[in-house]
């Protein structure tokens, strides 16, 4: 109980600060709410404590306070078993109604705003629900379908029910959706089969219930044109560049927006922050906005086994990066689809809107990339910096191939500034960021190592630059 209550206490004086805290208020006995004003963090530490109290001392193990923080607009529920929990933000609804009341000293709610019955079933219930244990009354386990739509980015998903767990994806059904819905197929002949690929741990519904990243198939088992997997699958498949256990480590950068306006999060509306400097791995309120989203996707990412390496706050305000790697050929792209899709579903709970856009802000603001790191066998080993300025000068021979597929509006970013070369350009260098290519300190000292490839832009396909890097450097001959 007390561990409860700690935990509720620094999300508090973590999340809030005296200026969003306009009233606090807990629902007391059968249909009133009292409405307590709550001016410093202290006096909202407070009234939550005595929230948790009477819960635990005076409700009997089945009932649950409801206690709300108008301000912030989020909802605690406290239950007599000594359990306890954080609303989701779509949770609304009452918190709204909080608002309305929250100038008065102490004030019942009439009974039709919020009564014992309403709040208990639209807050107490659903809480219960959403983390209901299926292993109590049930083999059958819950698998999520999860495939990209037709314009390349848009992740799709749907949920079915198993009979039992699975952990190997040749285990699970094929499945089919509406192809004309996602722009994918016509009307007449929509029908798109989904082949299972890889099975990732459920951070949302736990227990052994299932993420399935899926690529798409027409009925006839031939790949769709939107199916970039199975055209990289090919790719790592061929002997020589599974000879060469290709690595790749990814930087996903995002922005976060505010939902309404579709503004940098954090930003003034219509306006703009301080300039750049402060915010790149910044601590503070005035240089991190969205941190908890940050943070509950890492920990989501570890969760589910994607190998999630770090996070960091990036130059821009707003904007961040979570890496995934190493990691060994077609997984990366795996694992990044991964790890956008369970970015997207922490994003749409905390309703904000998530942003691969190479440049979301013009002007002297840094775009978003994806940066990425890569190495062969061959380059990892002895004399391995040869191979790496080999590989290089193949990736100079087919720059424009690779600046076609690595992102849609990428020439928004790739202008010479902000740490970017200029799109036209191909160059490389040591511990250079603004190069095409650049080779760390540390490769260019031990004579192996990796390259990192810097003109992927935030909304590239992981499978079609992952894939590509190896064709280039493994298997294209530029004597041919």
């Amino acid at each position: 109980m007390d561990g409860c209550w700690r935990n509720h206490k620094l999300e508090q004086k973590k999340a809030i600060t005296a200026k969003a805290m306009a009233s606090s208020a807990c629902v007391l006995g059968i249909s009133s709410l009292q409405l307590i004003p709550a001016s410093t963090t202290h006096e909202t530490n407070t009234h939550l404590h005595e929230c948790y109290t009477y819960c635990t001392a005076s409700s009997s193990s089945s009932s649950s306070i409801v206690c709300g923080l108008s301000g912030a607009k989020r909802v605690h529920v406290f239950r007599g078993d000594g359990s306890c929990s954080l609303m989701p933000r779509w949770f609304l609804g009452a918190t709204h109604n909080l608002k309305v009341y929250g100038n008065n000293k102490t004030s019942p709610v009439p009974p039709l705003a919020l009564s014992k019955r309403s709040v208990l079933l639209t807050v107490a219930l659903l809480d219960d629900l959403l983390n209901l244990d299926l292993s109590d009354t049930s083999s059958s386990i819950i698998a999520e379908y999860i495939w990209i739509g037709g314009s390349g980015l848009d992740i799709r998903s749907k949920a079915r029910t198993l009979s039992h767990p699975v952990t190997d994806p040749k285990d699970l059904p094929k499945w089919n959706y509406d192809g004309s819905s996602t722009g994918q197929a016509p009307g007449q002949d929509s029908e798109v089969i989904l082949y299972p690929q890889v099975i990732f741990k459920d951070p949302f519904r736990r227990g052994n219930n299932i993420l399935v990243i899926c690529d798409a198939y027409t009925p006839s088992g031939e790949a769709i044109p939107t199916n970039n997997r199975a055209a990289a699958a090919r790719i790592f498949s061929e002997e020589r560049v599974v000879d060469e256990e290709p690595w790749f480590g990814i930087e996903q950068e995002y922005t976060l927006l505010q939902k309404n306006v579709k503004w940098p999060l954090g930003w003034p509306v219509n306006g703009y922050p301080g300039p750049q400097g402060p915010y790149y791995c910044g601590v503070g309120a005035d240089k991190a906005w969205g941190r908890d989203i940050v943070n509950a996707h890492y920990k989501a990412c570890l969760y589910s086994g994607i190998k999630i390496s770090g996070v960091n706050g990036e130059v821009m305000p707003g904007q961040w990066e979570f890496q995934v790697g190493p990691v060994v050929g077609i997984a990366a792209g795996d694992q990044i689809w991964a790890a956008r899709y369970i970015l997207e579903r922490i994003t749409e709970m905390a309703d904000v809107v998530l942003s691969f856009d190479p440049k979301p802000i013009l002007g002297d603001w840094n775009g978003a990339g994806a940066h990425t790191n890569y190495s062969t066998k061959s380059m990892r080993a002895d004399g391995g910096y040869e191979v790496i300025k080999k590989a290089i000068d193949k990736m100079r021979a087919r720059h424009k191939v690779h600046i076609a597929a690595y992102g849609k509006g990428n020439e928004r970013r790739l202008t010479g500034k902000h740490e970017t070369a200029d799109i036209n350009t191909f160059s490389w260098g040591v511990a250079n960021r603004g190069a095409s290519i650049r080779v760390g300190r540390d490769t260019e000292r031990e004579g192996k190592g990796y390259l990192e490839d810097r003109r992927p832009a935030s909304n590239m396909d992981p499978y079609v630059v992952t894939s590509l890097i190896a064709e280039t450097t493994i298997l294209f001959d530029p004597t041919k």
